[in-house]
């Protein structure tokens, strides 16, 4: 293929079987592309080259980092490591205002919409593999809320007991229950609403909607590397998550009356911190368990990512820097590498017209054209 990604070739010649009456098609073909993989694996680093390589923003896909005021424990990209790449989707609630899938895919359409009229490339950034393919895929959004069916649901647990709900899902839908862990309250109720509103389980609904809407050509690259690096790793920002601050932070939201009955306090660290903070177990303890569940969770990502099949994967090396890891992304893209020139960017005609123009990086059109032409 004369050098080119076959995994970027192949989306143009797959394009057409994948649309569908409700297909909206970026202009000029322009794609999206995603960076994914688990946490702590340097997503967030290797993106900021990337981004300024295509002369792009981020656009984050982190369920926990919608939330203002949770920095630390979401390992929110500080302003000094963001580099000047504006990063979109981060901040948008406070952590007890209601957010979900469907909101956080209309917000990123109306992202990717403005940057492809830009003539601009969007960098789709994160770990949270329903963001992600519910942005690549489609969603099927179901039933809207029924706040007084999910009350008279948690008021059900809070009778019978931690576990109940996820019992009665494992009856109505066990196929969606063996992928849900008995805390996951959240999922686990809006599962139940379905069934209860539609009759029909939720696992099925996604059957039938299959994620075969493609609203534009996506190119998908996952980070990966040896579990026990990884692990390592994960336990190093663990800890240097606390020495950021991670408990006083916690303390501050639970403060401000944040508890653990909202899904953002449930997050990891905020959930391991709070048990700490409110006296259930030791500081040694509360290290452990938050080491350990970011293990887990790691683990899960990567289970969720490696199940699709347009995943490039992409190995780093415990002593690849992110620059290098960068620049393998973008020889996969077929682009120049990074070079310390003065950004040119051209939007909708005009030079140096974008919006959060950034220092240093190719010339874009080089870049929004390599990638435009190999799909």
């Amino acid at each position: 293929m004369n050098g080119r990604p076959r995994q970027v070739f192949a989306l143009r010649q797959a394009q057409g079987e994948r649309e569908g009456p409700c297909m909206s098609h970026s202009p000029d073909g322009l794609p999206v592309v995603f960076l994914v993989g688990p946490t702590a694996i340097g997503k967030s680093r290797v993106a900021v080259h990337v981004a300024k390589a295509l002369g792009t923003d981020i656009l984050t896909a982190d369920s926990t980092q919608v939330y203002r005021g949770m920095d630390i424990g979401t390992d929110k990209p500080t302003p000094a490591e963001r580099e000047g790449v504006p990063h979109r989707l981060l901040d948008l609630v406070e952590p007890d205002e209601p957010f979900n899938v469907g909101l956080y895919r209309r917000l990123a359409v109306q992202e990717i919409a403005r940057l492809h009229a830009e003539g601009r490339v969007p960098l789709v950034v994160g770990g949270t593999g329903l963001y992600v393919r519910a942005l690549a895929y489609g969603l099927w959004e179901g039933p809207p809320a029924d706040w007084g069916l999910r009350r008279h649901l948690l008021e059900e647990e809070a009778t019978h007991g931690q576990g109940h709900l996820w019992r009665r899902l494992a009856q109505a839908d066990p196929a969606l229950s063996a992928t849900l862990h008995a805390r996951d309250r959240n999922k686990i109720v809006r599962a139940l609403e379905v069934v209860i509103k539609t009759g029909v389980p939720l696992s099925t609904w996604h059957d039938r909607h299959q994620f075969r809407e493609r609203p534009f050509p996506s190119v998908m690259i996952g980070l990966t590397m040896d579990r026990a690096a990884l692990y390592r790793r994960i336990d190093a920002r663990v800890l240097r998550e606390i020495d950021d601050g991670l408990v006083e932070e916690t303390r501050d939201l639970l403060a401000r009356g944040y508890d653990e009955s909202l899904g953002s306090m449930k997050a990891l660290g905020y959930r391991q911190m709070t048990g700490y903070l409110q006296g259930r177990y030791g500081w040694e303890e509360a290290v452990r368990r938050l080491q350990r569940d970011t293990r887990h969770f790691a683990k899960r990502q990567l289970t969720w990512f490696r199940s699709d099949p347009a995943v490039t994967w992409l190995t780093v090396n415990e002593e690849d820097s992110a620059g290098q890891v960068a620049q393998r992304i973008l020889a996969h893209l077929g682009l120049p590498p990074i070079l310390p020139l003065p950004l040119m960017t051209h939007c909708n005609g005009k030079s140096n017209g974008c919006p959060g123009g950034m220092g240093g990086g190719v010339v874009v059109p080089t870049a929004a054209q390599g990638i435009r032409g190999q799909i």
